[in-house]
Parts: C-alpha cells; structure tokens; sequence
C-alpha cells in the first residue's frame, strides 16, 4: 500500500507529481473496502435512508442505521467510521449525533459531518452543527452554499440545494481547518481541502443528473466515511469516495440520460466499478492552497 509519508516526500518536488501516488492510494482503497467491508453508523434524513444504505452497500460497505440516543453511543464505539448528517433533524435524533461525535473523538475514529441547511434560516439545527463541529469531524462535506454558510459567508441558498459554485467557495473554506482535517465540496465539480497537503484536489466527471436523485449527496458523505475509515489517510479516503461517484456518474451517464434510468444505472456502476475504471476514468488535479 502506499501511504502518506509519500506524498509529503512528494510535495517537495510539485504538486503535480501527487497525482500518481494519490491514484494508488485511491486505488488501494477501492480495494480495502471491498476487503474489510467497514460498518458504518449513518444517523441521516428521513428521505436518504434506504437510498444511502443502498449505494454503501453497492460499494462494498456495510451501514447501520442507528438514531436512537439509548444505542448511539454504544454503537459508535463498535463501528468503523460515523456519519452524521442533519437534513430532517429530531429531537432524539440530535441527542444521538452528540453521543456519536463525542464518542468518535474520544476514541479517534473517523467520522464525516454533513452540515444539510446550514445557515441562518434553520437556526436550531445549524446551532447543533456548531456544537458538533467542538468534536472535530475528520471531514466536513457538504454542497457550496452549506460549506459557504459554515465558513462565515451568509451565502443564501434555494432550501439545501446549493446555488452557488463549488469553485466560489473553496477559497474561503480554508478557515475549516480550525475543525477538520478535510473539507469536500460537491458540486459540478468536486473540491477536496487537505489540511495536511495545504492543497486543494478538483474532482471532474459524474453527471448533471447526479443532483437529481434524492439523497445522492447524503449518500457521498456516507461513502466517504467508509473509505476513510479503510485509507491510509483521511485525504485518500475522501478523495477515494468522490471520484468512485465522479466515474460511476460518468459510466452511468453514457448509457442513461434520463433521471429514472440514470437512477438504476449509477448504482449499477457504484457496485461494478473497479481499480481498472478508477485508472481509466479518474479525472483529477491538485493545486496549493
């Protein structure tokens, strides 16, 4: 395997010579989650539960739907990785997310925070985001609007749909730092923060009809609480997640161009996707911060 001692070593030459290194660790990952299938604590909205649970077990991954305060923590503490996602937040819900964080970070494990609607229309779950973000996410996902919000910039979005660019945002994304390793931001293209690296990755390909599906979005923080829980490190793992979407998206698009069909088809790619596919079709490039 490679790890990430190898990209420092890389970072003192240029930037552009991580890309290959990065695409072995990528690859290594695709091949670690098939190989130990992670068990992953997904507490998540209402309307992406099945959806996500569908495409984590497609990739190889094994979720575990636990919301209820009087098992989260008991549950954190045996599973992989955590992901925690606010899009329809209960009050049980909320107690439960809090277990989990705080359990993850007592026992350093991986886990991914989704901040859905974050901002200052939705005061109470955006105030549970800001106690959340204390027990310091590996890596925090969301679209551009969300990432915007969260970075200080009262960016206005269309309900939790983003309506501005991945690429406007990332600038000002860097101050996450302060609370995570990772900061990803989905969007036409995909934008991966690397405290470590001091870099950010752009990620290219998927579909326009990715957006389209319900969930599609919650389903990729999930996936990336998976791969980072079998990666050499965080940045390989959220990298590895976002180009397994970005080429299924690319894959399903050629023989499905419309939503429902593209629906079947993207989960289809999720499942058969492989290292040969990740070399062929992944489209990515590194720039400093």
């Amino acid at each position: 395997m490679n790890y990430p001692e190898q990209l420092n070593t890389a970072m003192n030459s240029t930037l552009s010579d991580l890309t290959a290194p990065l695409l072995l660790q990528v690859i290594d990952a695709w091949t670690e989650l098939k190989t130990q299938q992670p068990l992953v604590h997904i507490i998540t909205n209402s309307v992406a539960g099945n959806y996500v649970a569908n495409v984590l077990l497609a990739a190889g991954a094994s979720p575990a739907m636990i919301d209820n305060p009087f098992e989260a923590e008991g549950f954190a503490r045996i599973a992989s990785a955590i992901n925690l996602n606010l899009g329809t937040p209960t009050s049980e819900q909320m107690q439960a997310m809090q277990l989990a964080a705080q359990t993850a970070q007592s026992l350093g494990k991986v886990w991914v925070l989704d901040p859905v609607g974050y901002g200052p229309v939705l005061k109470w779950r955006s105030d549970m985001v800001d106690t959340l973000l204390q027990h310091q996410p590996s890596v925090i996902r969301g679209n551009a609007s969300e990432i915007g919000a969260l970075a200080g910039r009262q960016i206005q979005s269309k309900g939790v749909d983003s309506t501005v660019s991945s690429a406007a945002v990332y600038g000002q994304a860097q101050c996450l730092f302060e609370h995570a390793e990772c900061i990803a931001i989905s969007g036409e293209s995909d934008f991966i923060l690397s405290r470590a690296l001091n870099a950010v990755i752009q990620i290219n390909g998927g579909s326009y009809l990715q957006p389209k599906i319900t969930a599609s979005g919650c389903a990729l923080g999930a996936l990336t609480a998976a791969y980072c829980a079998v990666s050499s490190s965080i940045i390989a793992g959220a990298v590895a997640a976002h180009i397994h979407f970005a080429v299924a998206g690319k894959k399903a698009y050629e023989r499905a161009n419309t939503a429902g069909s593209f629906n079947v088809a993207f989960l289809d790619e999720i499942y058969s996707l492989n290292a040969e596919d990740l070399q062929q079709y992944s489209d990515f490039s590194i720039q400093a911060l």
